[in-house]
Order: structure tokens, then sequence, then C-alpha cells
């Protein structure tokens, strides 16, 4: 298995980060063995996996605070405790299905059914902070409050960018700003094997802006107050 993920991710920098993610896989019934005591008697009993489990292969990039990937560029993974559930389904069925050609997160999403990713997508949507209030907790320069409203950020990701007016919305309030720039040029790269992202809406918006200014949106953007952290697993304590 160890090879499978190797070819996947070629020179692309990420198997460090993959190779953590398929051991905490492989230890996993160990590593939850007593925090998910109750859960692992009723999946023996069942057969079934606890969500704990299933998530084992998430918990080695998102569950480490700080963490960062290396590809297309160097960035902190992007937290996804307390992100919407709706949304991380999208994502991962993106990634399942080509839509998103990030290597790693391929795999993953590959390996998934669409029970496992509703399980741990509500899993991860359970672990945020409090609510965030409904205005952003603070106004962006004239300079980005043009290029916001140019892009039309707020009807779909909410006012305070973490009331998104649909659940399949990401969540952005607060997000790791270099995750958001890296996320925001991928709409403008055209389809390829390992880089970018197919998505008709983003990519319109994404192009309308150079790349300075991308970055612009995701600092303020990233600046804001939200609902989202990332929440260290037991094993990683």
């Amino acid at each position: 298995m160890i090879r499978y993920f190797r070819s996947l991710l070629g020179q692309s920098g990420l198997f460090v980060a993959c190779a953590t993610a398929l051991a905490a896989t492989l230890a996993a019934p160990a590593a939850f063995a007593q925090s998910a005591a109750p859960a692992a008697a009723t999946g023996a009993a069942t057969g079934a996996k606890s969500v704990e489990t299933k998530a084992a292969m998430c918990i080695g990039c998102h569950g480490i605070p700080g963490y960062q990937a290396t590809f297309p560029e160097i960035h902190r993974v992007p937290m996804i405790s307390g992100q919407n559930a709706k949304y991380i389904v999208a994502a991962l069925n993106a990634y399942k299905n080509g839509d998103r050609k990030h290597p790693t997160m391929r795999g993953i999403g590959a390996g998934m059914s669409e029970q496992d990713m509703v399980e741990v997508a509500d899993w991860y949507a359970k672990q945020g902070k409090p609510a965030a209030a409904d205005k952003p907790s603070r106004e962006p320069s004239p300079q980005v409050a043009a290029l916001l409203q140019k892009a039309a950020c707020t009807s779909c990701h909410g006012v305070n960018f973490s009331k998104a007016t649909d659940p399949a919305y990401p969540k952005l309030a607060g997000q790791h700003a270099d995750y958001l720039f890296v996320a925001l040029k991928s709409y403008k790269n055209e389809p390829n094997n390992v880089v970018g992202r197919s998505n008709g809406v983003m990519g319109g918006i994404a192009k309308q802006f150079t790349n300075a200014e991308l970055k612009a949106l995701a600092q303020y953007v990233g600046s804001l107050e939200g609902e989202m952290q990332v929440k260290p697993q037991s094993r990683f304590r």
C-alpha cells in the first residue's frame, strides 16, 4: 500500500503526510482502543467501523495544529473541525470524482463510501467553536471591500463568512489565510492530473482577480473570528 501512495503522490512532496495518514489508519484500532472502547465493542458485534476509525486518515493532517502541506505549495492544511458537514461531503466527493485534483485527498476520497463521508463530516462539524457573531469581527479596508463586492462573496458565504447561505458552501471566517489563497488560485488553474479545481462558479470568480488581489481577500477573511478550529485528537495531544 505504501508503494500505491508513493506512485499517487509522485513528486508532490506529500508522501510524509500521506504516510502519516496511512500509519494512523493501520494503527487506528489500537490508537482508539481506550477512547472509543464502547464504539469498538459495538463495532465488533455489528462488523461496523467506529467514526473515529474512519476519521483516522484525517487526523494525521487536520488534527495537528500548524501542520503544513507542501503541494502545490507550502500552506497550512485547512481547519475542518466546525466546518459545514454538507460542504465536507461535497468536497470529498469532488476529490473522489476528480473535480479537485489534490493527489493525497483524491486517494483518501476514493477510499470512502458516501456513508463514510457523511459520518466523518458530521463528526467534524460538531467539533467547532461557539457560533460566530452575525457581523464580521473587523471591517475590511476600502480596497478589500471593493474586491469583496466584485466577487459577491457574501451572497454564498454569508455576511460574516461563517453562516453560508447553503450548508453545501464552506465557512470561511478564520480559515488559514495561506490555505484560502492556494484554494482560490486553484480555481484559476486549467484542469490537469495533479492541480486545480473544476467549479464553474468559483472559477469564473477567481479568474477576475490577480493573485495579489486573491491574497488580499484571503488575508482579510482569514483574519476574522470564526467557528472552525484545529482540534487535536487523543493520539496527538
